[in-house]
């Protein structure tokens, strides 16, 4: 007995190294049905013995994870026999140690081992987008991007504006020497021209002064008829915001002809294909200016002279001939159109004095009237400030003394044009608190013993 004992111990034995073996291969042992079952470390499953068999017990199944622990044995495992090595890095052809692959390092979504990418060799991809073959000769050329006219309008509209401000063409002559090239030139003369049209006349006088003075620095005599052709066929658009465009075009023309900026025959010979009916005005009006008995000279005050380069002198006539015209006409509006074309506002003390002065001499209540009705509309419209009135009132009681010479009555007449100016709420009061008044010399008479009788007040005011 203790020999067949022995001989049943080895059989069991190389039984169970067998089932190891294949289970370390192909995964699952031979007899196993897909499902894998764990076994407990002391149980075994025992088939009954008939006479004579051996007893057969199954060996244990040891499930391994990739930390090399294995699993307790007391639970059931479920886990699909073609996804139990999903997640293993062993290599699966059969040999070697069982270590992962590569040391770790490989496999879909890994970077590799550290410090690999320093022994890794440089690789250039052709197909990469930043591949730059050093067997090519590279030339490198300036590229400027194309502008636009509406985005170059924008660029340099500014520029312009902070001219009128300044008036230094040597500052514009240097913007627009940046911002221009040779395509660009002659919108600079259409630009220029159509934003004085919506300027006053002395930024108009200051456009053609930039023109003449961008001649030769930024511009050529061809880059400005280019532009003046610009604009005389955009005239029936310009003349929508502004009417008087052809004139005003005409005369721009007229003086960069005389400014030797454009030669004389481009008025008769334009280069505009067809000329439209406004373009035709401008080209007339600059042909009249241009062919004048008196020459070019009169050219330069095309534009009328500015406020600050006219003389005293004459300003005073012109805001003479202003009074005398609304007397005549009675025309609030007009007045004030004349008196902002004067663009004076530093010198419309003259203005008041002016008209204190010929509502003095008039001796007439109708045209005291007029002229307080226009100091107060001037002054309810702000054009004349505060203050000039107020010193073109003072400028009067200084010259009291002069005026009464020619006026005997000037003071009744002041104390009278005051009062209606004080009723219509414009005067303050401290111009008010300044009138002068003259007294009556009482010389000696029967009545008064022979004494001197001191000068008495005339006129008293309550203020």
């Amino acid at each position: 007995m203790s020999m067949d004992k022995m001989a049943l111990a080895a059989e069991r034995k190389m039984d169970v190294e067998t089932l190891h073996e294949d289970i370390d291969e192909d995964g699952v042992s031979d007899d196993e049905t897909p499902r894998r079952v764990a076994v407990g470390k002391d149980e075994l499953m025992k088939k009954p013995a008939g006479d004579g068999e051996r007893v057969k017990r199954k060996a244990k199944r040891l499930v391994k994870h990739n930390s090399g622990e294995r699993a307790p044995t007391n639970t059931m495992d479920f886990v699909v026999p073609h996804r139990r090595w999903k997640n293993s890095r062993r290599s699966r052809n059969g040999y070697g140690r069982g270590l992962p692959k590569k040391g770790g390092a490989g496999g879909k979504g890994v970077w590799g081992l550290p410090g690999s990418e320093i022994l890794e060799e440089d690789f250039e991809d052709h197909n990469d987008p930043n591949y730059d073959s050093d067997d090519k000769n590279i030339e490198l050329k300036e590229v400027i991007p194309d502008i636009t006219p509406e985005e170059y309008f924008k660029r340099v509209e500014p520029i312009f504006l902070e001219y009128y401000e300044h008036g230094d063409t040597l500052e514009v002559a240097q913007s627009l020497y940046e911002e221009t090239t040779e395509v660009l030139r002659p919108l600079v003369t259409s630009i220029a021209i159509e934003i004085a049209m919506d300027h006053k006349q002395s930024h108009r006088e200051m456009t053609s002064v930039l023109i003449s003075d961008l001649y030769g620095r930024v511009v050529s005599g061809r880059d400005i008829s280019r532009g003046f052709d610009m604009v005389l066929k955009n005239l029936p658009d310009l003349i929508l915001d502004t009417p008087e465009a052809p004139t005003i075009l005409g005369n721009f023309i007229a003086r960069a002809v005389a400014d030797d900026c454009v030669p004389p025959r481009y008025v008769t010979n334009p280069e505009v294909e067809e000329l439209n009916e406004h373009a035709i005005v401008a080209l007339k009006r600059a042909d009249t200016l241009l062919n004048m008995k008196k020459g070019w000279a009169h050219l330069d005050n095309v534009w009328g002279m500015g406020g600050p380069l006219r003389p005293v002198k004459i300003i005073t006539k012109q805001m003479t001939l202003l009074l005398q015209e609304y007397l005549s006409s009675r025309d609030i509006k007009e007045a004030h159109r004349c008196l902002l074309s004067l663009e004076v506002p530093h010198f419309h003390h003259e203005l008041v004095y002016e008209a204190a002065v010929m509502a003095l001499e008039s001796i007439n209540q109708s045209t005291e009237e007029a002229l307080c009705a226009l100091l107060k509309s001037l002054d309810n419209a702000c054009i004349v400030s505060p203050l000039m009135m107020e010193q073109g009132f003072q400028r009067v009681f200084d010259d009291m003394t002069d005026i009464v010479i020619d006026v005997p009555l000037a003071y009744i007449m002041l104390d009278r044009f005051i009062e209606r100016c004080s009723r219509a709420g414009f005067l303050s009061d401290k111009t008010i608190r300044n009138m002068p008044s003259r007294g009556r010399k009482r010389f000696v008479s029967e009545g008064d013993g022979g004494q001197f009788k001191p000068p008495t007040q005339s006129f008293t005011r309550d203020n």
